[in-house]
Order: structure tokens, then sequence, then C-alpha cells
């Protein structure tokens, strides 16, 4: 990881766990019951987030805190079964085929030479080999990076196919080349299952900074490029296929829907108005676009266009900046209403938090001014002409975020209608298999907006203090996961009568130092 985060300010006492623990539940035969349920073979279905991935890395520790390992450590008091995972071979992280490195090792957090925190990749080669599965079944069929279409996809877990067609996590627990994840998961004749899956379909494009394509409206998915949308009536079909099967035969379960992924620290933490301006900075930049919108006047004008039209779609380039916070220029399509494409960002966009902050500290973002530009602006600040390659070089300078490192309104909305759909979709087919619907969507808000207190503490969503998201600003902690399994046990207790115990979720850590 590059970045040095310079937006993040992050509180040590924030990383150790010192809240008062719960009681311990009663160890006391018949105490607990598992209700209407039967949880004597609970498999889990799902992409990172139910394989337990955390600090951008799938690591052994990680994999213990996984939400459906914690909730079958839960579901043994009451009556569930042996709850294996496919357990990777260290807690370094990362992926090896062939003796190759596929797959980074885990984020942890360090400090430089003036003590400032940042996350940085653990050192190390992973152990972790693709070729070297363990031996199956797996109760926790989580995969990191699936979509929907992923779990009924055959050759999904090909180790040939690794790096086109096959994810290599899936590899290593598939039973068969051509191995589907849900045959797998009906293979073991499940009596209890989980199913959260969809995040991936609309945050791959998110988190890419909307580089790909909202596919809404094409129905075949082996068209789709990794950082796409997934059609809702795609994702609906799926999820019917899996959620129909995985109930034919009686057995319960929980449906997850999914939550506003942009609520994540990926996307809040970098401030889209963090350029901040002293007075003189904030004069000289409103200068400068004052100049823009005079050149492009012009320029339209030479090209034909007649006067009030040319100096009305220029003016859209004579930005003001004020002293202290402003908010970034972006990069948008050009088109024949903004033919230089670029703008300011508006206060609901987002920027990535991989951004490059060095660049944003040089000019990315605003303006890079080199001695050649300030040149031809003290020639038009003397009201001398300048010519048409010295416009070009003063427009040139502007040097708006680039698509893949912000999320604009137009994205955001894809997002979100796409998200709905699917919520939409997994609501309607939890209720027509009388099968609980756990509301993780309210869940994420709630977290985002007020915290959540489990009583002896509490975690937000800010990045690598607020306790609930890893170091990878997407994925949760061990404690934000178990924050999840409580709920959804939660959830299960009142939908199918069951009295499982609840997770205590100060038992669980946040993010790790080296």
């Amino acid at each position: 990881m590059k970045n040095k985060f310079i937006y993040i300010a992050l509180a040590m006492a924030a990383f150790t766990s010192c809240e008062p623990e719960f009681n311990d539940p009663i160890d006391e035969s018949g105490f607990y019951t598992q209700g209407e349920a039967d949880l004597s073979n609970y498999v889990a279905l799902g992409n990172s987030l139910t394989s337990g991935y955390t600090d951008g890395a799938l690591y052994l520790d990680a994999q213990m805190s996984s939400y459906p390992n914690i909730m079958a450590e839960k579901f043994a008091m009451a009556g569930g079964g042996a709850f294996t995972q496919p357990l990777v071979n260290d807690n370094l992280g990362g992926l090896l085929l062939g003796g190759q490195q596929i797959a980074d090792t885990r984020l942890v957090l360090n400090f430089d030479e003036n003590g400032n925190p940042f996350p940085t990749r653990l050192a190390g080669t992973p152990t972790t080999e693709i070729t070297n599965a363990p031996e199956g079944p797996f109760n926790n069929m989580g995969v990191p990076g699936a979509k929907s279409f992923h779990l009924v996809t055959p050759g999904y877990g090909n180790v040939a196919g690794i790096g086109t067609t096959a994810n290599p996590y899936f590899a290593r627990m598939a039973s068969s080349a051509e191995a589907t994840v849900l045959g797998d998961a009906l293979a073991q004749q499940p009596t209890f299952f989980s199913l959260w899956i969809g995040n991936n379909d609309v945050l791959s494009y998110a988190a890419s900074g909307g580089i790909g394509t909202d596919q809404t409206g094409n129905l075949d998915p082996s068209s789709y490029g990794s950082n796409d949308i997934t059609d809702p009536n795609v994702f609906g079909a799926v999820t019917s296929e899996i959620i129909n099967n995985m109930s034919a035969n009686g057995a319960k379960g929980v449906v997850i829907n999914i939550p506003d992924v942009t609520l994540a620290p990926f996307f809040r933490t970098v401030p889209n108005n963090a350029l901040v301006l002293s007075a003189e900075l904030a004069g000289q930049l409103t200068g400068f676009f004052q100049a823009v919108a005079g050149i492009t006047t012009q320029g339209l004008i030479q090209q034909g266009v007649d006067p009030a039209t040319a100096q009305a779609l220029a003016s859209q380039y004579a930005i003001t900046f004020n002293e202290g916070p402003n908010r970034w220029i972006i990069d948008v399509p050009v088109s024949q209403t903004n033919p230089l494409g670029f703008r300011q960002m508006t206060e609901e966009e987002l920027v990535l938090l991989t951004v490059d902050q060095a660049a944003l500290a040089s000019g990315y973002g605003s303006v890079v001014l080199t001695p050649e530009v300030l040149q031809v602006l003290g020639k038009l600040q003397q009201g001398m002409e300048i010519t048409a390659e010295e416009g070009a070089l003063v427009i040139g300078a502007v040097s708006g975020l680039d698509d893949q490192d912000a999320l604009d309104n137009d994205e955001i909305a894809a997002v979100n209608q796409a998200r709905a759909a699917y919520n939409s979709t997994l609501s309607a087919l939890a209720a027509q298999n009388d099968l609980v619907l756990m509301d993780v969507e309210s869940l994420f808000t709630r977290i985002a907006e007020m915290g959540y207190d489990y009583g002896s503490g509490s975690v937000t969503t800010d990045f690598g203090t607020g306790g609930a998201f890893s170091l990878d600003g997407i994925h949760f902690t061990p404690r934000g996961y178990a924050i999840v399994a409580h709920e959804i046990i939660e959830a299960i207790n009142e939908g199918y009568n069951a009295s499982i115990p609840g997770v205590n979720p100060g038992d669980y850590p946040t993010v790790f130092i080296q």
C-alpha cells in the first residue's frame, strides 16, 4: 500500500480491547434451543464477507473470526453440529500458485520515521499454495471476489482457469474442476444455511471509481467485465436458483441483504473538500480559472460558435475558490455542454481511499502550475495576446481527479439503483421460502450514522480507529464480524423461536499493529 493516508488521525486507545466482558454463556444442557430451525448441519454461502476476509487478505486468525464460524460456535450450544472451513496456512495472508505469489499479504498498522501511522503490507512469502488444497467438504463456502452468478458457474474453481475465468479461493475448496459453489453446498445436505451474496455485484464497480459498465439490460454475465454492475434480472434468477435449491428439502436459513457499500470508509475517509487554501492561493486559483474561461470563450468563437453561446459554455469554468476547504476538480466525459471535460465536485460525490495523496499535495485534483504556465498567465495579466498553443498549455494545467479515483453522482446512483433491486429480490425470496431476512442494510447505516453500542463498548466506521472496519476500508474487523454474527443470531432467534446465545463483540480484536 503506497498511500500514506494523510487525512487519517489514529487514536492508539482504539487498538486495545479493555471493555468488560459479557457473562459467559450458561453451559447447561437444554438451556439454549434451536426452535423451529435444525442447526445440525449449517452451510454458509457468500463472498469475502462470509469467508472472514480482513485487512485486504484471507489469513488464519481472520477466518476463525468469520461471522459463520462465530455463529457456529454459538449454534453448538443449541444443537448445532461441526463447522469446517478451508483454512489457509498462516497469518501472513496471500496465496501461491505453482510457487508464484498471486495474492497480497495482509495489511497491518505501521509508523513512519515521524511517527505517522499508515497501513502497510506484511513482508514475507505466503505459504498457502492453491494446488495443495485442504480436504473438504467445507461448511463455510464464502469465496472472496465472488459475485452472485459465480456461485452457479461451472469451472469457477478450475485451477487451470485462475487469472481468467476461475477463482483461486474456490479452487482450494472445489470438489472438482467443473464444480459449482452451489453444487458443493447442496452435496452436504445442509439443514440450515445462510446466504450473503451481491455486495461484489456493485462493490467492484464502486471500488474501481465506476470505470466499469452498468450492465443493466444485459442478461449474459459471461460478457461482463470484472468491474461491471450485475443486471438485476441476472441477480434475481441466480439468487432464486440458490435459495430455492438450498431450501428445497425443508432447510431453514437466513438471507442477508446488501448494505450501502459507499458508506464504507474506503469511500468516506478522504474528504471531497480537502483542497484547503489560504486566501492568497484561493485568489490565484480563482484567477486561473477565470483565465481558462476566457481562453475557452475565444477558442469556441474561433471555431464558429456565436459569442453569446461561447461565453455561456465557458462560464462553467470560471470556478471560484475560497479561503479554507474547497472541493476537488474531477474529470468528466467531454460533451457538447462540457467541451473541456472537467468540473468541481458536488457535496455528495466521493473520493476513494486509494487516491494518490502525494499527487493531491502537488496539484492533482486542481491545477499543476509549471513555470511555462505561469509565464502565459503573466502575459494575460498584462493584457497581452497569447497563441493558441499557449492557451492550450493553460487549459492543460487543469488536473482533475481521474475516474478511477472518485465516484460521481451518476455512478453512485447506478450503484444504489442496482442494490435496491437486489434487496427487493432478496426480501421477496426470503418471504416466499419462509426464511429469515437479516437487514444488514439498516445495521450498516446505523453504524455509519451513529455507531454501534454493544453495552461494554462501541464501534464506528471511522477508518483505523472506529473498530468496525479493517485496514482495507471495505471489510470488517473481527469485531465487526462479531457484530454481524450477533445481529444474525438475534434475527434467527426471533424468526425461528430459538434461544441461541448472543455474541460479545468486545471479545474480538480490531486492527493489528506490526
